[in-house]
């Protein structure tokens, strides 16, 4: 039985720190363009140059991260049943 409580406790831990994050930066760079807003390629010379901006964060090379897109629901969700 200790180790369940430990796992719990560990649980806890990690979703107070994952909730401290989404507080303190609600913002983390995009996946797919790695935080550039655009996609890097070469040119024919082979010189690094750049390219079109992401379609996943429309060129601004970030995202809202998952625990604070889940407290924006909730947030809009009692403001909106609580008029």
């Amino acid at each position: 039985m200790p180790s369940f409580t430990a796992a719990i406790a560990l649980i806890v831990v990690a979703l107070s720190c994952y909730a401290a994050l989404c507080a303190a930066s609600p913002l983390g760079s995009c996946r797919k363009c790695h935080g550039f807003g655009f996609k890097v390629k070469q040119n024919r010379r082979g010189r690094i140059v750049r390219g079109r901006p992401c379609r996943r964060c429309q060129g601004y090379g970030q995202r809202v991260r998952v625990g604070r897109h889940l407290y924006n629901v909730a947030t809009r969700l009692h403001r909106e049943g609580t008029r």
